[in-house]
């Protein structure tokens, strides 16, 4: 009996040690007008953040061997390092390698595919899974999120064909 009692015990142990361990997912989309193609080209090089993301001043790329990194300055000044872990011709995948956000452990991909209901818009995917650092779960949910939501706006905004030339397709 006192042998599965230290094996319950050990096992409620290991239960609570890892429980705290899940990663947070945001996962944002939004629509855009255009092809496919048309809008990714707004968003696919990496440091193109710079044109499309309101809270960034500055991008510069780097290389480190084989690896690419984008440098970020926000407006405020900080400063966010990240690392390009694969691309195609609709998407790019990234972590974070510096940061102050409140964020650790962070994969995020950004991606485009067709809308299914309306080909003649796009649907923009912004994905991250991530742990909470220094701030709750829900607070570092909540920063993500809200840069995800400004950054797929500002995609959205550079793809809206300009006033009085609205798209009629």
């Amino acid at each position: 009996m006192r042998l599965l009692k230290l094996a319950f015990a050990s096992l409620a142990a290991l239960v609570i040690g890892t429980s705290a361990a899940y990663a947070i997912d945001v996962n944002k989309h939004i629509a855009a007008p255009g092809q496919m193609l048309v809008v990714w080209a707004i968003a696919s090089e990496f440091c193109s953040i710079k044109d499309w993301h309101p809270a960034v001043a500055d991008c510069q790329e780097s290389k480190e061997g084989d690896a690419t990194f984008r440098t970020i300055t926000l407006k405020d000044g900080r400063k966010i390092k990240e690392k390009l872990d694969a691309s195609d011709d609709t998407s790019y995948s990234y972590e974070i390698v510096e940061s102050p956000l409140p964020v650790k452990n962070y994969q995020a991909k950004l991606w485009v595919e067709p809308d299914e209901r309306d080909p003649s818009r796009t649907v923009i995917h912004w994905d991250a899974t991530f742990d909470a650092n220094g701030k709750s779960d829900d607070e570092a949910k909540k920063t993500i999120s809200d840069i995800f939501t400004a950054g797929l706006k500002g995609i959205k905004q550079k793809a809206m064909p300009p006033e009085g030339q609205e798209d009629k397709n």
